[in-house]
């Protein structure tokens, strides 16, 4: 269990409380980093029953561990008090009257500078994005947990977390291109559907497959992954490829593999590399099984990736297939912790 130094506990608001900023409040009471930080403001414009319901009742994780209420303005988690706010822009909350020490930005509806800089222009100390920034430029720093949080110096104003695909398939890629080379990268994403979707065909988005039901088909969908993958591990740039695939699933998405190597190996000596780093440099970021897995095994898994060594292949001795699981709300809501732990500790 996590444990930070810090001499009171640090003041954090979220804002956007959907999927992942519901997630992240329930991550910090169950990663054990309840004592460190503090939720102490929610900004959301929906109304304070429906986010105290949605707190309390999870279709997807079960209900709240703890006892969840609510009075004219706040949030009581187990009566703990959290104020909450309804603004529909950053300039609307009074960021700096919280006294916070970070804002967790879970809307998804800021991604370039000047739209994020309104955030700290309006009293935000720090901002941890839950989704990528438009391009690296945007943020201070694009975190991937386990990769490069040593990057983080605790001057940064704004850090992204990157994506969840991303944080599920970097370490995956990391390891082996350290140990076996990667010559090129083709990542298929199956991804669980999403609040952009509508449950019957509607006119919910410009991209025209996005306005199918996501209950009754498999949906192509454009992703950014290959760039946020290339932006992450430079080494590997002009040499991966995606492509993302919506699949009628509540939570629980995939990345298949495609990789051609450019040393010789076999399907047993790539599951024990990626056996023993899930033991060892990457436990708890990574973790591997070989059992006969099907997707709702991992629901509510905190790690970044599972490797499903069952499904490794080979073509040759240089073409490797491989299937890595992720729970794309918790894990990555995990992360978040992380890196947001790591981001403000105490430094000499």
């Amino acid at each position: 269990m996590p444990t930070d130094s810090f001499a009171t506990p640090l003041r954090l608001a979220i804002n956007g409380y959907g999927r992942i900023g519901r997630c992240f409040l329930r991550a910090l009471r169950e990663s054990g980093r309840r004592d460190a930080f503090r939720v102490v403001a929610i900004n959301e414009p929906a109304d304070l029953a429906s986010i105290a319901y949605l707190t309390r009742f999870d279709s997807t994780h079960g209900r709240f561990p703890g006892r969840v209420d609510a009075d004219e303005d706040s949030l009581l988690i187990d009566g703990e008090r959290i104020a909450v706010s309804h603004a529909t822009t950053p300039e609307a909350v009074d960021w700096a009257g919280l006294e916070i020490d970070l804002v967790v930005e879970c809307s998804g509806q800021y991604g370039d500078r000047a739209g994020l800089t309104r955030f700290l222009d309006a009293g935000c100390p720090r901002l941890l994005l839950s989704h990528p920034a438009n391009s690296a430029a945007d943020v201070d720093a694009t975190i991937v947990h386990g990769i490069n949080q040593h990057l983080l110096r605790g001057h940064e104003r704004i850090v992204s977390n990157a994506s969840c695909t991303t944080n599920a398939v970097v370490p995956v890629l990391d390891l082996l291109h350290a140990e076996l080379g990667l010559e090129q990268v083709l990542l298929t994403t199956l991804h669980s559907v999403m609040n952009d979707q509508p449950l019957i065909d509607g006119y919910h988005h410009s991209d025209l497959r996005r306005t199918r039901s996501a209950m009754q088909s498999i949906i192509p969908v454009s992703t950014g992954l290959a760039r946020g993958v290339e932006r992450l591990l430079p080494g590997l740039a002009g040499r991966v490829q995606a492509k993302a695939i919506r699949v009628p699933t509540h939570n629980v998405s995939a990345i298949d593999l495609v990789l051609a190597l450019e040393r010789d190996t076999d399907a047993g000596q790539v599951n024990r590399l990626l056996r023993d780093a899930a033991a060892g440099p990457y436990a708890g970021l990574l973790a591997y099984s070989d059992d006969p897995h099907a997707s709702i095994d991992f629901n509510h898994d905190p790690h970044s990736a599972i490797v499903d060594g069952a499904q490794t292949r080979m073509n040759g001795p240089r073409l490797l297939n491989l299937m890595v699981w992720f729970d794309n709300e918790w894990g990555f809501a995990n992360r978040m912790v992380d890196v947001a732990a790591h981001w403000l500790r105490p430094r000499a």
